[in-house]
């Protein structure tokens, strides 16, 4: 069961690298229909990390309140509602507001789940933990590139929602798991 607890943990880092290279690869298509410069791509990324930073600064009162598998729920949660936000944003303007929960989602599944694995498994397992947020970061931009082929930008941002979605069952059918794992909470 551990180590079937140790896939999901990976596989919530793979869903936490997903959503991070989509507005890079969507942007150059993405400004053209909101009418918007190039750069004004910097001002949607700052505000999504500065969510997530203020989300990484709350985690350890959120972790000792909190179990780490519901912060992981609620955080993919609040990524899937900023993925899905932008996916049916009309204009560039609202992709701030989708931008909150899109940021405060990472920060907080980054924390909390980097605390987990700190705390119950070994400095190897850390390192392949990071490993997997660079397979989801290298997953996404493909992801775009065939939503630019096949559709448009929005369904980019949408697929990977879906992916979000199937990633968050997982998490939800794997709950028992988190109780006989490495340590109890």
């Amino acid at each position: 069961m551990g180590s079937f607890l140790l896939a999901v943990i990976y596989l919530i880092f793979i869903s936490l690298g997903l959503p991070d290279s989509l507005l890079g690869s969507g942007w150059p298509r993405m400004q053209l229909d909101f009418g918007v410069p190039s750069s004004y791509a910097g001002f949607v990324s700052m505000t999504i990390s500065f969510m997530t930073i203020i989300s990484a600064l709350l985690s350890p009162r959120l972790i000792r309140a909190v179990k780490t598998q519901w912060i992981v729920i609620v955080s993919i949660g609040l990524t899937i509602l900023g993925l899905l936000g932008f996916s049916v944003s009309g204009s560039y303007w609202l992709l701030f507001v989708f931008a909150i929960p899109y940021g405060l989602g990472a920060g907080a599944i980054d924390s909390s789940v980097n605390h987990y694995v700190a705390s119950n498994y070994s400095g190897a397992v850390m390192n392949f933990l990071h490993c997997f947020y660079g397979v989801g970061a290298v997953i996404s931009p493909c992801i775009m590139s065939l939503a630019l082929r096949l559709a448009r930008w929005n369904e980019g941002y949408r697929w990977t929602a879906f992916l979000q979605t199937g990633i968050l069952a997982v998490c939800i059918l794997s709950l028992p798991l988190w109780k006989r794992g490495r340590l109890a909470f």
